[in-house]
């Protein structure tokens, strides 16, 4: 078993790291870290639970520890739930100190030498890992994941990306509330309502994309070249970003090629079966009115994105469109962290 820790064990994402954690088969949750005011209790008693599971057994007397590497004993994989203006302090600190941490924050994201995956789309940009600690002198390392809107439209992204020539990418989100965390959005702003913006949500996805579907050649990485333009909107949904997705292509297409495209995509964790990789990343809906995220949201345990209304735009020639639903705390989340953290085990 590898030894495990969360930092910001507290928060929403860190009760996701706990709840996927709590019976996985690899990984053995031994520390858990959150504010001053948490640490020295249990982490029963410091916790508010928000999730509709109960809290694992493996962590309830888990006594909370302030977030500190000095803190952290025995440990060899954290995962980082940390708010971005901490973790742009701490993680390093985690990585100094010999640990692996992989990272939900998005303070660390856009460093030339730290690796930004999606499993299914580009691990062979974990070969930055070796830069970074050549660079930084340390025993550890530090690998992200993407925005929670970009991980579920990357993820369409890729098969059509390696089948097709991509012109343009319009996207328009519908997220969830939970996205924002527990007090994120007051109930009042958001009930009967939709707010149009979220704070750099759009500019998030406009370049972790690119980033994402890059090359990466002797250790500089050459972002895909096609046009990413994002709007990213709030909504009344607990769970699950719905995202409306408009593809310029530069040749025609025939929508039954797209679908199957979408439904023969595989990545190196279904290659290598690791526990928490869905058996089918996509998931093409037939139905008028679906995905749903209500429905669809737990897909694979979360961890798959579904995709329907595939079509042939009537106004624009050789434009595609689709809707899909990702679980943004899973699969956009937690859930791609603990992808990350398997996947880092099993090839390095």
């Amino acid at each position: 078993m590898v030894n495990v820790g969360i930092l910001g064990a507290t928060g929403m994402v860190g009760q996701r790291f706990i709840e996927l954690l709590g019976d996985h088969p690899d990984f053995e949750i031994t520390a858990l870290t959150a504010s001053m005011r948490s640490a020295g209790k249990k982490y029963e008693d410091a916790v508010t639970w928000y999730l509709d599971s109960k809290i694992p057994e493996v962590a309830r007397d888990i006594t909370v520890v302030d977030t500190d590497p000095g803190e952290v004993k025995d440990v060899d994989i954290v995962f980082s739930a940390l708010p971005a203006n901490i973790a742009a302090v701490v993680e390093p600190q985690f990585a100094e100190a010999g640990m692996i941490v992989a990272s939900n924050a998005s303070a660390m994201r856009m460093e030339p030498d730290v690796p930004l995956v999606i499993p299914e789309v580009n691990p062979e940009h974990l070969e930055l890992v070796e830069m970074q600690q050549k660079n930084r002198g340390w025993d550890g390392f530090i690998v992200t994941n993407p925005n929670c809107s970009t991980i579920a439209l990357t993820m369409t992204l890729k098969p059509l990306y390696d089948n097709y020539d991509l012109q343009r990418v319009y996207v328009s989100t519908m997220q969830a509330v939970s996205g924002a965390g527990y007090d994120g959005v007051p109930s009042m702003a958001i009930v009967d309502n939709l707010v149009p913006f979220i704070g750099e949500e759009e500019e998030k996805m406009e370049t972790e994309t690119l980033q994402l579907l890059g090359d990466l050649e002797e250790g500089n990485l050459n972002p895909a070249s096609f046009g990413v333009s994002a709007s990213c909107h709030r909504v009344a949904v607990l769970d699950g970003h719905t995202e409306a997705v408009f593809i310029q292509m530069e040749e025609d297409f025939q929508v039954e090629d797209v679908e199957e495209t979408f439904r023969e995509f595989k990545g190196l964790p279904q290659k290598l079966d690791l526990f928490s990789a869905p058996a089918a990343p996509i998931i093409v809906r037939e139905e008028d009115n679906r995905p749903q995220p209500r429905m669809d949201r737990n897909a694979e345990r979360g961890m798959a994105v579904s995709v329907g209304r595939v079509r042939k735009d009537e106004v624009f020639a050789k434009c595609l469109k689709y809707v899909l639903v990702g679980h943004n705390t899973i699969r956009g989340a937690a859930g791609a962290s603990i992808l990350n953290a398997e996947l880092i085990t099993e090839i390095m």
